[in-house]
């Protein structure tokens, strides 16, 4: 599998469940007496008048919120940013190592800290093969958890449920659209109506960049990820595919067929060195945390022989941060790497025009 960054394999850990669920109903009784021993910086939102309770439905059954959320924790990919453009900040956050800085912030998100005025939340460790941190979670004292684009299992859901409030995703894990992400999160905080406005700018934003280059309307693309054993394309169960399509491309046939021989609801299919030349399409999109790793692409045979090379009709991702930022994009990525990604699709277009 190759490194995806913001998909996350959770999985349960050593301790035994019924160890978390003891460990996390003692500590509970005992911060809810004691004293603030959370996060740096408290939640905070726009007023918008009183919080009418919502229901938000997920793929775990249904979440009552019931009160304003004021202590928010998110887990995943993406909610961090809703939060932030709507003017929220959590009190909690995972760590990015990937694109992230030497804490774990990525750049976007530190950016908009310092529009904010505010101090970078909690920071805890990601789940990366590993269970959410259940305990640093239950010490900030959330009243909502926020996960609407993550991997948690029914289980670890179930678990975090007994801290607080949670939203995971309506789905699928990992499939949630930035639209999605941005909506729930909106709602769960009373914001529905800024959320809204959020993706009013962000549509704005992206039909700019479409109505710019009218060279990408009716070209296919397929994406492309390498890893050490197989190469990966991403399907259009994946948002960083609804990007591409928004910018009026659309997906190459190649990519739908390979689709076929993937699980149902699957973001990825991945496929043998040998295979690549089955990956046709106008524009290739490839994906590379470093210069290191896109050399290596580059001198794969079978990468060699895609017919996108020799029409030298490739498009270049290269640098964590920054293919972090479009795969897929979030309420604040998008403007932040939207720029580059559509300088290299442009230069991929012209050629295949």
């Amino acid at each position: 599998m190759p490194e995806f960054p913001f998909r996350r394999a959770f999985c349960l850990g050593r301790r035994s469940a019924a160890g978390i669920a003891a460990a996390a109903v003692a500590a509970l009784a005992l911060t809810a007496c004691g004293s603030d021993t959370g996060s740096k910086a408290d939640s905070s939102a726009p007023s918008s008048g009183s919080f009418e309770p919502v229901t938000i439905e997920h793929a775990f059954g249904k979440t009552e919120i019931q009160e304003k959320p004021t202590r928010v924790v998110t887990i995943g990919w993406g909610s961090t940013d809703a939060m932030l453009a709507l003017g929220v900040v959590p009190v909690g956050i995972e760590k990015q190592e990937y694109g992230g800085d030497a804490n774990g912030v990525l750049p976007w998100v530190a950016d908009k800290l310092t529009e904010l005025d505010a101090q970078t939340p909690t920071l805890l460790p990601s789940a990366n093969s590993a269970d959410p941190a259940y305990e640093q979670i239950l010490k900030l004292r959330p009243d909502l958890i926020l996960a609407p684009y993550s991997g948690i299992t029914e289980e670890q859901y179930g678990k975090l449920s007994k801290i607080a409030d949670t939203v995971a995703y309506p789905k699928q894990p990992w499939s949630t659209t930035m639209e999605e992400i941005v909506t729930v999160t909106g709602r769960s905080l009373g914001l529905a109506d800024e959320a809204e406005r959020v993706l009013a700018d962000i549509d704005a934003t992206v039909a700019k960049a479409k109505a710019e280059h009218p060279e990408f309307d009716g070209l296919t693309i397929a994406t492309l990820a390498y890893g050490s054993n197989e190469l990966y394309t991403y399907t259009q169960a994946d948002p960083r595919e609804q990007v591409l399509r928004d910018l009026g491309f659309e997906t190459a046939p190649s990519v739908l067929d390979l689709t076929k021989t993937a699980d149902p609801g699957a973001f990825y299919v991945p496929f043998s060195f040998e295979q690549a030349d089955r990956l046709t399409s106008d524009v290739l999109l490839t994906y590379s945390a470093s210069e290191d790793e896109l050399e290596a692409l580059e001198q794969n045979p079978g990468y060699r022989s895609m017919p996108q090379i020799e029409a030298g009709t490739v498009a270049k991702v290269v640098g964590e941060a920054e293919v972090a930022a479009v795969s897929p994009p979030t309420a604040l990525s998008v403007t932040w790497g939207l720029p580059e990604l559509v300088d290299a699709l442009a230069e991929a277009a012209t050629s295949a025009s």
